[in-house]
C-alpha cells in the first residue's frame, strides 16, 4: 500500500496547491471486486483554486485504464478513464443556493482539515463506472450445454417399466 496522501482543501485551494502523480490500481481497495485485473497505474492531477465568488475549488484530472468485469461474458473489458472534476469546496451547507444544487457541471465537498486525496480519487472513479460494463458484441460462456456431452442420466432412458 502506497503513503496516504492528505491535505487541508481550503488552504490548499487557497494557496493554488497541487499535486499529481501516478497511483498504483491495487491501492484502490473499496473497488478491487469490481476488476478483473488490478495492474497498472493511474495518474492523477488535483490543483487548487478560487472560483467564483470567491469559494475555493479543486480541479481534479484522473487518466488511465482500468480492466472492468463484462456482465455478459465475464471476460475483461479495457475501461479508459477520463475524469475532470470540479469540486467546489464549501463550509456550510446552507450557503447553497438551489440553481448552484442543480448546476451539474460542478460537485460540492465539504471542507476538511485532513482530505484524503487517494479516498477523493476512488470515489469520483467509482462514480465514473458504468454500472453493467458490457463488450459491444461478445458470447457468452460456455455453460456446456448443447456440446454434444452425453447426459450422466441416458442410461436410465433405456428402464421404461415396472420392476418385477
Amino acid at each position: 500500500m502506497s503513503q496516504r496522501i492528505v491535505i487541508n482543501s481550503l488552504a490548499f485551494a487557497r494557496d493554488a496547491g497541487s499535486l499529481h502523480g501516478e497511483l498504483p490500481i491495487a491501492d484502490l481497495t473499496r473497488m478491487l471486486d469490481m476488476l478483473v485485473d488490478s495492474t497498472g497505474h493511474l495518474s492523477y492531477r488535483i490543483e487548487g483554486r478560487m472560483g467564483p465568488r470567491n469559494r475555493p475549488q479543486l480541479l481534479l484530472q484522473l487518466d488511465g485504464t482500468l480492466s472492468v468485469c463484462c456482465q455478459r461474458c465475464l471476460e475483461g473489458i479495457d475501461y479508459p478513464v477520463e475524469v475532470r472534476s470540479m469540486l467546489e469546496i464549501i463550509t456550510d451547507e446552507d450557503e447553497l443556493t438551489q440553481d448552484e444544487i442543480e448546476d451539474d457541471s460542478k460537485d460540492f465537498v465539504p471542507a476538511q482539515s485532513e482530505l484524503d486525496v487517494v479516498a477523493l480519487i476512488e470515489d469520483e472513479i467509482i462514480l465514473d463506472l458504468p454500472s453493467a460494463p458490457r463488450h459491444d458484441s461478445c458470447v457468452l460462456p460456455d455453460t456446456g450445454q448443447g456440446s454434444g456431452k452425453i447426459s450422466p442420466f441416458s442410461v436410465l432412458r433405456g428402464f421404461s417399466g415396472k420392476a418385477e
